[in-house]
């Protein structure tokens, strides 16, 4: 249940609206080019140049998160429960929709929900409709947590001059200071900081793509729609986002070597973690120099999509990268997904996982026990020995596992990939490669 967020907004302190880097410094050059912030498209001039506020307002929130959750931790001490039962009691005085709220939702929404009947979707509906009043709930609870253990606010988690032995926050016997904040949310500070300025990067990057398709036909004597057809246009096949993305990749790739490009938005160092590969399967030369981890759910679509991307992109480096898949079911959205991670690793035991898993990120409608064993069958997989190894203890808690160690990387969500410890946010052909890259130049 920790994974609702929550806005101590009547207590919060208002992230300061500090203006970032200024216009005029380059944010990107290249040979006889440089590109300022006052260049970019508008939104990304005004994410540059509202940076500092947009990240004092993301520590804001994780500090407000880590707060609820800290006394959430409390209240559930003192009363000898867990956090989750704490938070049901919460829960519990939300009731459920009508069944003429639950009808009219289902009326206007049925073309949207495949038509299904309303027995089959009515669940969903219900999960929907209460969403909203148990965010509400829970919020009601920490509020009610911040009064009985007088909960009060010290200092800004912005303020210019904080130090680590400042005190944040106050409640009960707790003072929470500015130390233990930053280390035990060191990696949702640097993720959202990321994020940031990823998004920045991204524009940058196309910015200065575009200048220098400019120069580059210019230097041809030709126009630069005609450099763009001959590059990206005319070498399409398949007319695919994914492929005109490869392409982009690949001119810019090469221009930004023959131009030098450089790109200075003031990142953050990347925040390595001690990723393990545990004893998770692999594919790929076991002392290749860079591993990259892949979180991953069988039944999530984003997976899907992005393991066969991946592999095409590793395969570009021979014996220099291996990939090691863990388990991270979201059995809360993805009702076979634990199964399908059950079964993946059956399977692996005789020798077919690689071969399976992509039978089962084709096939992520037909997930359940029955059709497991089917997908199983068409590798020539004992069926017996494989439902004997899903039964098995050892199993399901080799999965929880993989969930744990995935939990205290900051993995919320799949697919989650790490490269030699780094993460990579954006899950595109081109991102791994530089992930890659930058790993390797190391």
């Amino acid at each position: 249940m920790r994974n609702f967020v929550f806005i101590i907004s009547a207590v919060i302190f208002a992230a300061s609206a500090v203006l970032g880097q200024a216009p005029e410094k380059p944010v990107a050059t290249a040979k006889g080019i440089t590109i300022t912030a006052s260049q970019l498209p508008p939104d990304a001039r005004r994410a540059i140049e509202n940076l500092s506020g947009s990240i004092a307002a993301t520590r804001t929130q994780i500090l407000s998160v880590f707060l609820a959750d800290q006394l959430l931790d409390t209240e559930a001490k003192s009363r000898k429960l867990s956090v989750e039962q704490l938070q049901n009691e919460a829960l519990k005085t939300v009731a459920d929709p009508s069944n003429e709220t639950i009808q009219v939702v289902y009326d206007a929404n049925k073309e949207a929900l495949g038509n299904s009947p309303l027995s089959e979707v009515r669940s969903q509906i219900v999960s929907f409709l209460r969403r909203e009043p148990e965010q509400n709930a829970l919020e009601s609870q920490v509020a009610d947590l911040q009064k009985k253990y007088a909960f009060k606010f010290v200092k800004d988690v912005n303020a210019v001059d904080l130090k680590a032995t400042d005190v944040l926050a106050t409640f009960g016997t707790r003072s929470i200071t500015a130390q233990e904040f930053e280390e035990k949310n060191k990696i949702a500070l640097y993720d959202s900081k990321a994020h940031i300025y990823d998004d920045i990067r991204a524009a940058v990057e196309e910015a200065l793509l575009n200048t220098l398709i400019v120069e580059e036909a210019r230097s041809q004597n030709m126009d630069s729609a005609d450099l763009i057809a001959r590059e990206i246009t005319n070498k399409l096949r398949d007319y695919s986002e994914e492929e005109r993305l490869e392409l982009q990749d690949a001119l810019q790739r090469r221009l930004f070597t023959k131009y030098a490009a450089k790109i200075d938005i003031g990142e953050p160092a990347p925040l390595v973690l001690n990723v393990s590969a545990d004893d998770d399967p692999s594919v790929g030369n076991a002392n290749a120099p860079v591993t990259i981890v892949m979180f991953s759910d069988f039944q999530c679509p984003a997976c899907a999509r992005t393991h066969p991307v991946l592999k095409r992109v590793i395969a570009e480096y021979g014996d220099k990268v291996r990939l090691v898949v863990r388990d991270f079911p979201l059995e809360s959205i993805h009702t076979d997904a634990f199964q399908a991670a059950l079964a993946a690793n059956a399977v692996r035991a005789q020798g077919k996982y690689i071969e399976f898993i992509e039978i089962l990120y084709k096939n992520q409608e037909t997930l359940d026990g029955e059709s497991l064993l089917k997908h199983a069958a068409t590798l020539d997989v004992d069926t017996k020995k494989m439902t004997a190894d899903i039964a098995s203890p050892s199993a399901a808690a080799e999965i929880r596992k993989d969930m744990a160690d995935g939990a205290a990387y900051g993995v919320g969500g799949t697919p989650t990939i790490f490269v030699n410890g780094v993460k990579v946010h954006r899950l595109s052909a081109p991102a791994f490669r530089a992930a890659i890259d930058r790993a390797l130049a190391k």
